[in-house]
């Protein structure tokens, strides 16, 4: 395994042996997704996310619609409703309208949040400069 493949694998929160569920970049889906698994998007979705496991939207990943995740990695565009119970990590490559909700949330500058942001610990939202090139981000 590749240590890009293995750090976009611990980023995401997975493990090498892990099975994600992967939605390639040339996928469009029109319909609602539910499911336990982790949740890769490079596609596209029209439709609503009940993901039990956690969700790594790639740059070129975009979804239409309201998502309930356990955790998320965003990098592409959301256009709708994102409720995370646990983390959440905006790259500087998302574009997300609509409303935001996670226990904790990391937004990278250059991420645009066009919405309401609610933090459900209390705590701050993080703000971060990613060090990381364009084409290394893993997503």
């Amino acid at each position: 395994m590749s240590a890009h493949t293995r750090r976009f694998f611990e980023r995401a929160g997975l493990t090498p042996g892990a099975a994600p569920t992967v939605i390639s970049a040339d996928t469009v889906i029109v319909g609602n997704l539910r499911g336990t698994s982790h949740f890769v998007v490079s596609g596209q979705i029209h439709g609503d996310g009940d993901l039990a496991g956690a969700l790594s939207l790639s740059i070129t990943g975009q979804w239409h619609g309201t998502i309930h995740a356990r955790q998320a990695i965003v990098a592409g565009r959301i256009t709708g409703s994102l409720i995370v119970e646990d983390t959440l990590e905006i790259g500087r490559s998302a574009v997300i309208t609509g409303r935001v909700s996670a226990r904790t949330i990391a937004i990278a500058t250059g991420a645009v949040v066009d919405g309401e942001i609610e933090v459900t610990s209390g705590k701050p939202v993080v703000q971060f400069e990613e060090k990381r090139k364009a084409a290394d981000d893993g997503t």
